[in-house]
């Protein structure tokens, strides 16, 4: 996407080191936008200050008032990077079901359907302990999903993010962290 000079969503899940990633994002020399629910970020935003540098990392906090939306747009028409997790939602949310390890899981809608809307690319990415001192950045191929049907693209971008999350987790299932029932 950097090389494209475009912006574009990387979109993550509960898996692997979000915080490494930031810093393997780096060397890409362009700004990141994290996007999270306001109970993490001062947190996050003092760490990835320490490792990226200010002027390369901003969080972009989820606000009930849905000005978090508007600050996604226009780092995007900046060609900036918007990073966020798809695979957990608060209650309230628009989610939709799909299988995940055998069984229907619900998944936030929001991310795929940022994607859609606002036409930009989209990489999976995870960042995952391979040994004691070496970490591996995976992001898929950079796709733009398009099609005529909104709510057809919009969940087969789901289903793509689910599929490969699922392929991460079960090469590394040690490195998922999840905490709360996860099936429907």
């Amino acid at each position: 996407m950097v090389a494209m000079q475009k912006g574009g969503l990387l979109l993550s899940g509960h898996v692997g080191n979000w915080e490494i990633a930031g810093h393997l994002l780096k060397r890409l020399n362009t700004r990141i936008n994290i996007v999270m629910f306001d109970g993490e970020h001062q947190q996050l935003k003092e760490y990835l200050t320490s490792v990226t540098g200010e002027r390369n990392a901003n969080i972009i906090v989820i606000r009930n008032d849905l000005s978090h939306v508007y600050q996604i747009k226009e780092a995007l028409d900046k060609n900036e990077l918007v990073c966020m997790h798809a695979d957990r939602f608060v209650e309230g949310v628009k989610t939709s079901e799909a299988v995940f390890l055998g069984s229907k899981a619900k998944f936030p809608i929001g991310p795929f359907v940022l994607a859609d809307k606002f036409k930009v690319p989209v990489s999976f990415v995870f960042a995952l302990k391979e040994s004691k001192l070496h970490y591996h950045f995976f992001a898929t191929p950079v796709k733009l999903y398009t099609d005529e049907n909104r709510n057809s693209v919009q969940l087969t971008m789901m289903n793509d993010f689910v599929r490969e999350m699922e392929r991460k987790v079960r090469e590394y299932p040690e490195q998922w962290y999840n905490y709360y029932e996860f099936w429907t």
